[in-house]
């Protein structure tokens, strides 16, 4: 068995994907899981103190625009190591894998329900366009995922409507009638109402923010082509005596990530106070910002890859590694949880909680989840919903329970 990997599994694959999880929740939770724009005002209550403050500025510096796309990274990592181990037996797994697409689209929509902010429908829908690029060069992959980093799908939607909505009414402004309609339901709605306005218009809204000129779904694709890459180059199986190159990206990376940060500060400085999208300014700006984000999960990538190789840091890590194999239902309890405490048809205390508050919120459900995934899986092979998505994608029920060995 190769070092650090159980039963087939890396471990520190997995362990780097419960992280991502955790920063992914603390985003969530510091947003009061909102998944849209706030109209003018309505988050006063969050921001009370210095430490509120302090709160957002680690997030936008370290954990927003981060984690979701180290989370991006390793769906497409995860595309390679199935569709390989198919190859390998000298099957074709193309097939196979849009089903468990359109399972996780089936999944991820009813999840959107609670969340409009919900992942799952984007990743299945972008991972069919995966599946041609598995047999494609690298270098086409490289360049292709370089392309879209540097803006190319922003560019093309500016260059095609100047930066309007493609798919939902109104715009993303804070005073739009549609972010003030929505966060009243959000705020005052009963759970059914808080369905009727995700059903569609959600998707709507979420559609935009993915394709149109905030463009994360291209960059969301280009880290799945990262993610094909560096699993076809086997990373995780030769990391041990990548330490020098892994050190190189990172200095690079902070180097990108100083240069980037300046850039888009120049870009934005040149709208003015009234900031709109409609301009090339502010499309620079946007790009600055997706590559300063860019650089800062190389630089997480790279501290958590060299963290791990670290008798004594590994053993800290590796607490993340069942909270990373059960990351669809945890990923799903923690937008019900979230909803529950902020929406109106549960404890109705969006707006309320300041971002300290919610910060350790956050924290502490990462902790009772770890615990949890940690017990689950000594007694179960799968979490509820990997097993329910592993079962529908092969037509066959899998053992859940561990049997007891005496």
């Amino acid at each position: 068995m190769i070092p650090g990997t159980t039963k087939g599994r890396m471990d520190i694959v997995d362990a780097l994907r419960g992280f991502s999880l955790a920063g992914i929740v603390i985003v969530h939770m510091v947003e009061n899981y909102i998944g849209a724009p706030t109209p003018e005002g309505a988050l006063e209550a969050t921001h009370i103190g210095i430490p509120d403050y302090i709160v957002d500025g680690i997030i936008f510096l370290f954990l927003r625009g981060k984690f979701f796309a180290l989370f991006s990274f390793l769906f497409g990592l995860s595309f390679f190591i199935q569709m390989d181990k198919a190859h390998q037996k000298g099957e074709d797994f193309g097939i196979r894998f849009l089903w468990r697409l359109l399972i996780l689209l089936a999944i991820g929509y009813l999840h959107s329900f609670f969340y409009r902010g919900d992942i799952l429908t984007i990743y299945a829908l972008l991972g069919v366009l995966l599946i041609p690029f598995f047999n494609m060069k690298n270098s086409w992959i490289l360049g292709i995922s370089t392309l879209l980093f540097l803006g190319l799908g922003r560019y093309v939607v500016f260059l095609t409507n100047g930066g309007a909505n493609l798919f939902m009414e109104g715009d993303f402004s804070p005073n739009s009638p549609e972010i003030i309609t929505y966060f009243d339901i959000l705020r005052n709605g009963s759970l059914v109402d808080v369905f009727q306005t995700n059903a569609w218009k959600g998707h709507l809204m979420k559609l935009d923010f993915q394709f149109g000129v905030f463009s994360r779904g291209y960059l969301t694709f280009g880290f799945f082509l990262l993610g094909l890459l560096f699993g076809r180059i086997e990373f995780f199986r030769n990391y041990l005596v990548l330490t020098g190159k892994i050190k190189k990206v990172i200095y690079w990376s902070i180097g990108l990530f100083f240069v980037s940060f300046i850039l888009a500060i120049v870009s934005f400085a040149q709208i003015g106070e009234n900031v709109s999208f409609d301009n090339w300014p502010a499309m620079l700006g946007l790009t600055a910002f997706d590559i300063n984000n860019i650089a800062m999960t190389f630089i997480i990538v790279g501290l958590f890859v060299l963290a791990y190789k670290k008798d004594k840091w590994q053993q800290q890590l590796k607490n993340f590694t069942p909270y990373g194999r059960m990351a669809l239902t945890n990923y799903i309890l923690q937008s019900l949880i979230g909803s529950f405490i902020f929406y109106g048809w549960g404890m109705q205390l969006v707006g309320e909680l300041r971002n300290t508050y919610t910060f350790l919120i956050a924290i502490l459900l990462v902790i009772v989840q770890i615990l949890i995934s940690k017990w689950w899986m000594q007694h179960f092979y799968y979490g509820p919903f990997e097993w329910l998505w592993r079962s529908l994608t092969y037509f066959k029920i899998y053992p859940l329970r561990k049997r007891k060995t005496s």
